[in-house]
């Protein structure tokens, strides 16, 4: 697995502004799970957010061969349909044993309608062909900010941990279950909340974004 945190964490720096209380910001995602967290991430901040599902917006195609690349492309597009700021999300498991797989394809692995069950039976099925006994894994979460005027900016964080298997625990969403980060005992699904947002590779990312465009 690469980082590429240098290139990905904060993108087009120089245009970044800070956003006061009371904007409306669009969550350029459909998923619910994804939307709730950012909604409670962001609540201390006085802004007022509407999803992309909530405005009728269409997903664009995930064209893109890496998190910052489908991040921006998203926000972009739901910037440009709600002349709104947009924040967007892409966010993946890596596991090396893997080769970083399944990374920036992580929902594809669920498929169509998602299946996270299924998804995370491919990724223990391909560990046990592969004969690995390592199970280190990272979630990587690159959050991007696109203004309607084209200012933009994206921030990447990471969650590292291993995989386990059977999946335990009901809280979360996609490979929680299945994931024990370092330094823990519980996989991500059975831990309260607010650990899991204390923790996460999204509330990384978000302390990132905080910093340049919330913090006083």
């Amino acid at each position: 697995m690469t980082g590429g945190a240098a290139n990905n964490q904060e993108h087009a720096r120089a245009r970044m502004r800070r956003i006061p209380p009371g904007t409306e910001i669009v969550i350029a995602s459909h998923n619910a799970g994804k939307v709730a967290e950012v909604r409670e991430l962001l609540q201390p901040f006085g802004v007022r957010l509407v999803s992309a599902a909530d405005l009728g917006l269409p997903e664009p195609a995930e064209t893109e061969d890496s998190f910052v690349g489908n991040a921006l492309l998203k926000a972009r597009a739901a910037a440009q349909a709600s002349g709104r700021i947009a924040l967007s999300d892409d966010s993946g498991l890596e596991v090396r044993a893997l080769g970083g797989q399944p990374g920036v394809y992580t929902a594809d692995w669920a498929g169509q309608p998602r299946d996270w069950m299924a998804a995370m039976g491919k990724v223990e099925a391909a560990l046990h062909a592969a004969g690995a006994t390592d199970r280190t894994a990272r979630f990587v979460c690159v959050l991007a900010l696109v203004w309607p005027d084209g200012g933009e900016a994206a921030f990447r964080g990471e969650m590292a941990g291993a995989l386990v298997w059977p999946p335990r625990g009901d809280k979360g969403f996609g490979f929680d279950p299945v994931f024990v980060p370092h330094g823990a005992h519980a996989t991500v699904a059975e831990m309260p909340p607010a650990e899991k947002h204390r923790i996460s590779h999204r509330a990384d990312a978000f302390a990132k974004l905080v910093e340049a465009c919330f913090a006083v």
